[in-house]
Protein backbone atom coordinates (compact mmCIF):
# COMPACT_ATOMS: atom_id res chain seq x y z
CA UNK A 1 0.00 0.00 0.00
CA UNK A 2 0.93 3.82 -0.44
CA UNK A 3 -0.20 6.05 1.65
CA UNK A 4 -0.33 10.01 0.44
CA UNK A 5 -1.30 12.85 2.05
CA UNK A 6 0.50 14.61 5.31
CA UNK A 7 1.71 11.51 6.60
CA UNK A 8 5.24 11.59 7.31
CA UNK A 9 6.39 13.72 10.69
CA UNK A 10 2.80 12.92 12.75
CA UNK A 11 3.68 9.45 13.67
CA UNK A 12 2.06 8.17 10.92
CA UNK A 13 4.48 4.51 11.00
CA UNK A 14 4.68 3.72 14.55
CA UNK A 15 0.38 4.67 13.82
CA UNK A 16 0.76 1.67 11.16
CA UNK A 17 3.32 -0.43 13.41
CA UNK A 18 0.26 -0.67 16.03
CA UNK A 19 -2.46 -1.24 13.94
CA UNK A 20 -0.59 -3.76 11.98
CA UNK A 21 0.02 -5.59 15.33
CA UNK A 22 -3.45 -5.61 16.38
CA UNK A 23 -4.47 -7.16 13.74
CA UNK A 24 -1.24 -9.76 13.54
CA UNK A 25 0.00 -8.79 10.41
CA UNK A 26 3.24 -9.10 9.38
CA UNK A 27 5.25 -6.45 7.21
CA UNK A 28 6.58 -3.30 7.10
CA UNK A 29 6.97 0.60 6.84
CA UNK A 30 9.09 3.31 5.05
CA UNK A 31 8.80 6.98 4.89
CA UNK A 32 9.44 7.66 0.94
CA UNK A 33 11.57 10.53 -0.69
CA UNK A 34 7.83 11.45 -2.51
CA UNK A 35 6.35 12.17 0.73
CA UNK A 36 4.22 9.04 0.77
CA UNK A 37 4.45 6.07 3.17
CA UNK A 38 5.18 2.81 1.72
CA UNK A 39 3.27 -0.43 3.94
CA UNK A 40 3.47 -4.02 2.69
CA UNK A 41 1.78 -6.64 4.92
CA UNK A 42 1.38 -10.15 4.57
CA UNK A 43 -1.94 -11.89 6.35
CA UNK A 44 -5.23 -13.09 6.15
CA UNK A 45 -6.79 -11.18 3.20
CA UNK A 46 -10.29 -9.78 5.53
CA UNK A 47 -7.31 -8.25 8.34
CA UNK A 48 -5.76 -6.28 5.21
CA UNK A 49 -8.99 -5.25 4.56
CA UNK A 50 -9.09 -3.69 8.22
CA UNK A 51 -5.78 -2.25 7.65
CA UNK A 52 -6.09 -0.46 4.67
CA UNK A 53 -9.13 0.74 6.32
CA UNK A 54 -7.62 2.19 9.59
CA UNK A 55 -4.68 3.45 7.15
CA UNK A 56 -7.15 5.70 5.44
CA UNK A 57 -8.35 7.12 8.83
CA UNK A 58 -4.41 7.39 9.97
CA UNK A 59 -3.24 9.13 13.23
CA UNK A 60 -4.27 12.29 14.88
CA UNK A 61 -2.58 14.55 12.65
CA UNK A 62 -2.64 13.23 9.63
CA UNK A 63 -4.06 13.81 6.86
CA UNK A 64 -4.54 11.31 4.67
CA UNK A 65 -5.30 11.97 1.01
CA UNK A 66 -5.64 8.20 -0.65
CA UNK A 67 -3.87 5.10 -0.01
CA UNK A 68 -3.65 2.65 -3.15
CA UNK A 69 -3.55 -1.16 -2.26
CA UNK A 70 -1.76 -3.63 -4.77
CA UNK A 71 -2.78 -7.07 -3.79
CA UNK A 72 -0.47 -9.76 -4.29
CA UNK A 73 0.58 -13.66 -3.71
CA UNK A 74 1.27 -14.00 0.26
CA UNK A 75 4.67 -14.45 -0.25
CA UNK A 76 5.68 -15.33 3.26
CA UNK A 77 8.36 -12.46 3.37
CA UNK A 78 8.44 -11.24 6.74
CA UNK A 79 8.31 -12.90 10.59
CA UNK A 80 7.09 -9.32 11.95
CA UNK A 81 6.00 -5.97 11.30
CA UNK A 82 8.94 -3.90 11.77
CA UNK A 83 9.24 0.00 11.06
CA UNK A 84 11.96 0.53 8.33
CA UNK A 85 14.48 3.34 8.62
CA UNK A 86 15.44 5.15 5.52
Amino acid sequence: MVVSGHVQGVFYRMFAHREANALGLRGCVRNQHDGSVEVNAEGERTKLEAFAERLRKGPPGAMVKDVTVDWTDYLHEYDDFRIEYT
